[in-house]
């Protein structure tokens, strides 16, 4: 019988000790880095920027969060919440005549402004690597140039 209760205990504190770390780990979900992304130099005010946060599975083809937002006085800011630490890239293009996709000509240069994280100087489409970055521990400010 002490057996028991002696089992049964440490079961108890076992599912306690599971049930807090799973918390924790929901409360680092919840509190997550905040990346705030500002484009100062769009060429006009027409249309919208739209934004996209990438991982590596992700960049080339559909964001995992995406941002739209109005362009005023040729400036824009977005901000994505709640990332959690890890590499990412950010692309962004200005949407002037706001058909939700980028215009490109008939051999694929593209039409509309574009930008993608570290403003690399590209020849070529852009690549994961050269737009990478890191979240660790604290929000982060960046800039994306056209």
């Amino acid at each position: 019988m002490i057996r028991i209760v002696t089992m049964t205990i440490v079961y108890l504190i076992t599912l306690v000790a599971e049930a807090q770390t799973s918390t924790e780990m929901n409360k680092d979900v919840i509190d997550g880095i905040t990346i705030t992304v500002n484009v100062p130099n769009a060429t006009s005010d027409k249309g919208i920027v739209q934004f996209g946060l990438h991982t590596k599975e992700t960049f080339g083809k559909k964001p995992f969060m995406t941002k739209m937002v109005k362009i005023v006085e040729g400036k824009c800011q977005v901000t994505f919440e709640n990332i959690q630490v890890g590499v990412y890239a950010v692309t962004c293009f200005h949407d002037a005549n706001e058909n939700g996709r980028m215009d490109f000509t008939e051999n694929h240069m593209p039409l509309e402004d574009y930008g993608i994280s570290n403003n690399p100087a590209l020849m070529g489409p852009p690549t994961f690597d050269i737009a990478k970055f890191t979240v660790e521990n604290k929000s982060l400010d960046l800039t994306l140039k056209f």
